[in-house]
């Protein structure tokens, strides 16, 4: 394999292998030394009191404007469109699923301390504005309201969402790998930043009813509900994931573009504020001017943000192909793994076919293996382009760690579920002579020579996987005709 010069090179797999590299038995989890101001602990509870602080503010700020009776039937239709929501950015993050902890931050951070700045900030400026306006000789409050939901919000809100994208930037960079990465925790941010707003807002036309006396479907709260839950519950997730796409694109840049790192965030944040004041400028207009932007604008801004996030999941897929092989090579990992792990479909075979034969434990020991496969790819990938950081062999060898640990359960049926993929129809780029074989893909058999899986296992032992070398070239299969069962009894 062709690795670049600066490419750390890949540790060869022994029988017993030893990770000198990882200090301390606890857990084998690479904790590198750090000052007591970067102590983590000492940071997420700074973060936990502030979002806790900012949350009880905000309660209190809302239940003041809506009533007891308004915030709760605010609160319980305002949660209804949260769950499809993060369900619909987890599916967009399957390759390389962000911790939880960094999802509940971004929500929170949304819902308690960006609408707090957003709601203490937009009144102050809103106010000073129309100050400024009525000095002027402007006396239309409702024209003063619309340019401050206009010019100053948009500012404000979009700002104080990416806060927590910069924090997430700053603190959790190993998660920023790409597009899909900003998009998610962007995503995530403004969901729980729309949850908050829209507790004020129904609250608000709940109260609106109740004085009026409407009632039913011709209400002011379902017309709030229909227009913010139904039709538009992406507005907010669609003009902050602008943001996310800059410190997407900022992750992914080397450390010689220094410019790139810092002006695509800034450019990606003034992207969301325009569009954010675009849309708000047709709500306050309404009728038609809302209808068009709505259908000519944030339609197609929603289809091809869609499209362009599938679109860089795909690249994420094509990135595990492309360097698992590298220690596929070394002996880590079988041949049919990186093929099974760069398809979601075998991703999810492995773990249902763990689960029917072996329980849910193993069933998660095969996700874990997953996930940190995955992380091992996009190690190897920043140290292609340079951006791995000091602490590269300490982290591989952690990778590496976990893997070993769970490969009598996930290999078997990792490569069972490789069956299920196509075999590629163009050589990969690993070289005029891959591993085990005279040519990638040349004669009838596929892939890895007469027996891809016979002779010598490649992590140092002499027991094939399948039994004898399967037949290979004669059937329908990618890999031969359906082998042996795996060790686990399938």
């Amino acid at each position: 394999m062709h690795e670049s010069p600066s490419q750390p090179p890949v540790p060869g797999c022994e029988p017993q292998p030893r990770f000198e590299a990882v200090p301390g038995p606890a857990h084998w989890r690479y904790r590198p030394r750090r000052a007591l101001w970067d102590n983590r602990a000492l940071r997420a509870g700074a973060l936990i009191l502030l979002l806790a602080l900012s949350g009880l503010v905000i309660l209190a700020l809302v239940r003041q404007q809506t009533g007891t009776k308004g915030f709760l039937v605010g609160l319980g239709l305002a949660v209804l469109p949260v769950p499809l929501m993060v369900a619909a950015f987890r599916w967009m993050d399957r390759v390389e699923p962000k911790p939880w902890r960094n999802l509940v931050f971004a929500f929170a951070w949304g819902a308690c301390a960006a609408t707090l700045v957003a709601l203490l900030a937009n009144g102050l400026a809103t106010e000073w504005l129309t100050r400024t306006v009525a000095d002027s000789g402007s006396g239309d409050d409702a024209a003063d309201t619309a340019w401050g939901a206009t010019f100053v919000a948009p500012v404000v809100e979009e700002s104080a969402k990416a806060a927590a994208i910069l924090l997430l930037f700053l603190f959790r960079r190993r998660d920023f790998n790409g597009i899909v990465d900003g998009v998610v925790v962007a995503g995530i941010t403004a969901t729980g930043f729309a949850f908050t707003e829209n507790i004020l807002y129904l609250g608000n036309a709940f109260v609106d009813d109740q004085e009026l006396g409407y009632s039913g479907v011709r209400s002011t709260t379902a017309a709030t509900f229909f227009v913010r839950a139904i039709m538009s519950p992406f507005a907010h997730p669609l003009f902050t994931a602008m943001t996310g796409i800059g410190f997407g694109l900022a992750g992914a840049a080397t450390q010689r573009q220094r410019a790139r790192r810092v002006l695509l965030p800034v450019a990606a944040l003034l992207a969301a504020m325009v569009l954010h004041g675009i849309w708000n400028g047709s709500a306050t207009h309404g009728g038609l001017s809302f209808l068009t932007v709505y259908a000519l604008l944030m339609v197609p801004l929603f289809g091809l943000l869609t499209w362009l996030t599938i679109w860089s999941r795909n690249n994420e897929l094509r990135t595990i192909r492309t360097h698992l092989p590298a220690y596929q090579a070394a002996g880590w990992l079988t041949p049919p793994e990186p093929v099974a792990l760069s398809s979601l479909r075998a991703r999810g075979i492995a773990r249902d076919l763990a689960r029917r034969t072996q329980g849910a434990a193993a069933a998660r020991a095969v996700a874990e293996y997953t996930a940190f496969a995955t992380s091992l790819a996009f190690l190897r990938r920043r140290a292609y382009r340079g951006t791995a950081g000091p602490d590269f062999t300490a982290r591989e060898q952690e990778l590496l760690h976990h893997l070993w640990q769970r490969k009598e359960i996930a290999q078997p049926v990792l490569a069972h579920a490789a069956l299920s993929v196509p075999a590629p129809r163009v050589p990969q780029h690993w070289g005029p002579a891959p591993y085990w074989g005279p040519a990638p893909y040349g004669g009838a058999a596929l892939h890895w020579g007469a027996a891809p899986y016979g002779g010598v296992a490649p992590n140092g032992g002499t027991a094939p996987y399948w039994g004898s070398a399967p037949r290979v070239g004669s059937g329908t299969y990618p890999y031969g005709v359906s082998p042996q069962p795996p060790r686990i009894g399938l």
